[in-house]
């Protein structure tokens, strides 16, 4: 069953890019944007990512933390942070456990091949670790202003 906005948010404890662990849990009393992507260093994550850094001082303002997470191991979500000076944390979810809790590890489609990977998906996450807005299969251009503008009207 997905998730949806009402729903307690999952809690989980995963390493960032540096192997720093970082919990859900431990950002109680903020707002959380936790968004999920496909895979590091790929054209549409990429410009997902690149926006999110752009409107770091947005998030800031709002007093909310985003939190990228992805499949891949932390030595490439390291790179691909250094590569575009990201500067806010990015997850590994190698097992996808996180992506199966939050519904998003799901069967894709491409080119002809069937493969299992992350549901380009988005969970504004209220202080109170309350699901406040989902935003499902986003286009990476889109994301923020979709996301700054649910934060601005709560």
């Amino acid at each position: 069953m997905a998730l949806q906005p009402g729903d307690q948010a999952p809690d989980f404890t995963l390493p960032d890019q540096h192997g720093n662990p970082v919990a859900l849990s431990g950002l109680r009393g903020q707002t959380v944007v936790l968004y999920f992507y496909p895979k590091a260093d790929t054209p549409g994550c990429t410009t997902q990512a690149c926006s999110v850094r752009d409107h770091r001082a947005d998030y800031a303002q709002s007093g909310t933390v985003v939190l990228g997470v992805s499949p891949d191991p932390v030595k490439p979500i390291a790179k691909f942070d250094e590569k575009y000076g990201l500067g806010f944390p990015l997850l590994s979810d190698e097992d996808h456990a996180v992506a199966e809790a939050y519904g998003v590890w799901v069967q894709k489609q491409r080119y002809g091949r069937t493969y299992m990977g992350n549901e380009r998906t988005t969970f504004v996450i209220g202080p109170d670790g309350t699901i406040r807005e989902v935003f499902r299969n986003v286009k990476p251009a889109e994301h923020d202003e979709l996301v700054l503008g649910a934060l601005a009207a709560s």
